[in-house]
């Protein structure tokens, strides 16, 4: 169907852009976003949007954690008759300028949380090496990923109080992908559940004053990477050197925490293309955002593109001192954290999981990982 979007320059296809080049119900687009505070690192957003063509399905959440406990807000709605409207009843996101300001809005509703800020791309977007799959013969995953770091401004309010966001203190990173995504599946209370081989996967942004780095793999044994992608980044609009990430040790140290596995330190020997390596010691602060609120690996038996009427609303909070709670949100996160590098400190977010069978941190092995 027609949608004003097809007034503008760029179809690949010759029919309208609400179709995409096959038909795999796998086909998604999604659009993320994360801030916290600097150096304090107590709190934290969690953003997300995706876009189910072939399942004509828009679903989307948001979510902050502070104090031990993490809000939840999620939403989805039928894609057409407006199929490219980024809104899902009280959460719209709007890109205001490509690759420097997006817009961020949750409208007042029944969950108490509600914001309005603006992402400020601060530091020039780092293009992902292509993810790409096959299993049994069938691609599982094609999909192309940009991320970026940034700054926020804005409010964001949560069980009354309201914070004012300032970019000098409030950092963050998002991310778009689109294609053919590989689907989790770990709600047990809708089997089956995905099989996982062992891996051990982190993915970890960090903004310094002048530069940012991407530092991004997954192994299935020590030293061996199925997949890597990384890059120093220079602030938006200085000319890129190009400097990739080629490798990457590691050596984590878990919290004992009788919940899950959850990093309390790290280290990791970046080697980068230009030859050098790039030392990172890495300190995890307080909050992390269990990204179970937000459907990633499925909660309850909704998962990510899943039909749930015209419009459909949901939202709960879960204490994160509580075995009950954290056995729901699992492992997979978005933890804020320090980094150092030499003489400079700077601050981003880890994503992290170990699965069975790994030969290292067989310590946290009894916790899911996703």
């Amino acid at each position: 169907m027609l949608s004003p979007q097809d007034d503008f320059i760029g179809h690949q296809l010759p029919t309208t852009f609400d179709h995409v080049g096959n038909s795999d119900p796998a086909w998604m687009e999604r659009l993320w976003y994360t801030g916290h505070p600097c150096p304090g690192g107590d709190f934290i957003f969690d953003i997300g949007l995706g876009y189910h063509p072939n399942r004509n399905v828009m679903d989307g959440f948001a979510g902050v954690m502070f104090d031990g406990k993490q809000y939840n807000f999620r939403a989805s709605r039928r894609l057409r008759p407006n199929p490219l409207e980024t809104k899902i009843g009280p959460l719209s996101i709007n890109v205001l300028e490509g690759l420097k300001r997006h817009r961020l809005l949750l409208e007042p509703n029944e969950s108490g949380l509600s914001f309005d800020m603006e992402f400020i791309g601060t530091m020039n977007p780092h293009e992902e090496e292509a993810h790409f799959r096959r299993r049994n013969g069938r691609v599982t995953e094609n999909m192309a990923r940009g991320q970026q770091l940034g700054a926020y401004r804005g409010w964001i309010e949560v069980a009354g109080q309201r914070r004012t966001i300032e970019p000098d203190s409030w950092l963050g990173q998002r991310d778009h992908s689109w294609g053919i995504r590989g689907e989790m599946r770990t709600d047990e209370t809708h089997p089956p559940v995905t099989f996982y081989p062992p891996f051990f996967y982190a993915w970890t942004t960090v903004q310094f004053k002048n530069r940012g780095l991407t530092v991004f793999f997954k192994e299935r044994a020590p030293g061996d990477k199925i997949y890597i992608t990384g890059e120093e980044v220079l602030p938006l609009g200085t000319r890129s050197k190009n400097i990739l990430l080629d490798d990457v040790a590691h050596q984590i140290v878990w919290a004992k925490d009788p919940h899950g596995q959850r990093v309390e330190s790290a280290l990791f020997d970046a080697r980068m293309s230009d030859g050098t390596t790039r030392r990172l010691e890495i300190r995890a602060l307080p909050a992390r955002y269990y990204l179970k609120g937000g459907l990633y690996g499925g909660l309850n038996s909704w998962f990510h593109g899943d039909d749930k009427g015209k419009l459909y609303t949901e939202h709960e909070v879960w204490d994160l001192n509580d075995a009950a709670a954290r056995g729901i949100a699992r492992t997979l996160c978005d933890h804020v954290i320090e980094v150092r590098e030499g003489s400079e400190v700077g601050f981003g977010i880890m994503e992290y999981g170990v699965g069975k069978g790994y030969s290292k941190y067989q310590e946290v092995q009894d916790f899911p990982p996703i």
